[in-house]
């Protein structure tokens, strides 16, 4: 049984695939992943590609994507937690290390995304997002928002947006 931290590694590497797909970041992850879980073995790395190329033709072609995301999120969190368990101590930090790199890879080349979210409404002067909100001048980078569901403000001074703000 992985600790903790190692689980919530093994997820965000899960949410690093599924961010990828489709984006530029893909081939770097690709090949991350392969080396991930390749242990010098040459055909172990070309399985787990083959995982990934299957992964990104569902997820391109998916009817329901917040459906299919969290699904695929699940079965490389699944994949990631297998790889740690199977390993040695030593073996388990080098794993989790690389594991990190690629998800600073991601996020670095994909930027902010919000993919297929919930409607969001604003009252009273409030206000309501349904997407990505970059505050403190953090413009660098993409962002990307997909999906996105209704935004609805309602009474004086309320906003509510779909998609992306810039604050």
């Amino acid at each position: 049984m992985l600790v903790e931290s190692l689980t919530a590694l093994a997820l965000a590497g899960g949410t690093a695939v599924v961010q990828a797909a489709g984006t530029d970041a893909w081939n770097g992850l690709r090949r991350r992943v392969g080396d991930l879980f390749a242990h010098d073995d040459a055909a172990q790395a070309d399985a787990e590609l083959e995982r990934l190329d299957h992964t990104s033709e569902v997820l391109n072609s998916a009817k329901d994507i917040r459906s299919e995301r969290l699904r695929q999120e699940g079965v490389w969190q699944g994949r990631f937690e297998a790889l740690l368990e199977n390993l040695d101590a030593l073996g388990r930090e080098q794993a989790a290390e690389q594991l990190r790199e690629m998800q600073s890879f991601v996020a670095a080349s994909t930027g902010d995304v919000a993919i297929g979210t919930g409607k969001a409404a604003a009252r009273e002067g409030g206000s309501a997002l349904t997407g990505v909100k970059r505050t403190g001048g953090r413009k660098a980078g993409p962002a990307t928002a997909v999906n996105t569901g209704d935004a609805h403000a309602e009474g004086t001074g309320s906003s509510a947006v779909s998609g992306i703000v810039n604050e």
